[in-house]
């Protein structure tokens, strides 16, 4: 078994589309339009599957909001410098309706650097240092 997809439900999609690629670094890989059904779906990454997992972003026709409720999390991305990232995005992502909403340091009770960003859903983004990450943010 290999974990393919994450599916988030947008309100505007360009712009979360936006967000993703010059915030996240993350490439626009297809897109598939539904018209009859009334969705578009935009899928992107660091790379295909299946030697990646993607992000499947969903736009229904006419929503522009959702409620996230209180059991999602957060997707995570392992970056070289979380602090670094988080300088390089700064500006992008509140331009974007997105923005750090924890800056880079320890875990809790732990050594772990983490950082976490919110994109302009409210879709939180968590950024975890490991030095070996191969990643196109830092």
């Amino acid at each position: 078994m290999r974990l393919l997809h994450t599916m988030l439900r947008v309100g505007n999609l360009q712009r979360a589309i936006d967000f993703y690629t010059q915030v996240m670094g993350m490439t626009l890989l297809r897109t598939t339009d539904r018209p009859e059904q009334q969705y578009t779906l935009a899928f992107l990454g660091y790379g295909r599957n299946p030697e990646h997992a993607e992000i499947e972003l969903t736009y229904n026709y006419g929503v522009e909001r959702y409620e996230l409720g209180t059991a999602y999390g957060h997707i995570a991305i392992g970056v070289d410098n979380a602090a670094a990232v988080c300088e390089a995005v700064r500006d992008k992502a509140a331009a974007l309706g997105g923005g750090i909403t924890r800056e880079a340091g320890p875990l809790k009770g732990g050594t772990t650097v983490i950082a976490f960003i919110t994109d302009p859903d409210g879709y939180k983004i968590e950024l975890i240092e490991r030095p070996e990450a191969a990643s196109e943010l830092s």
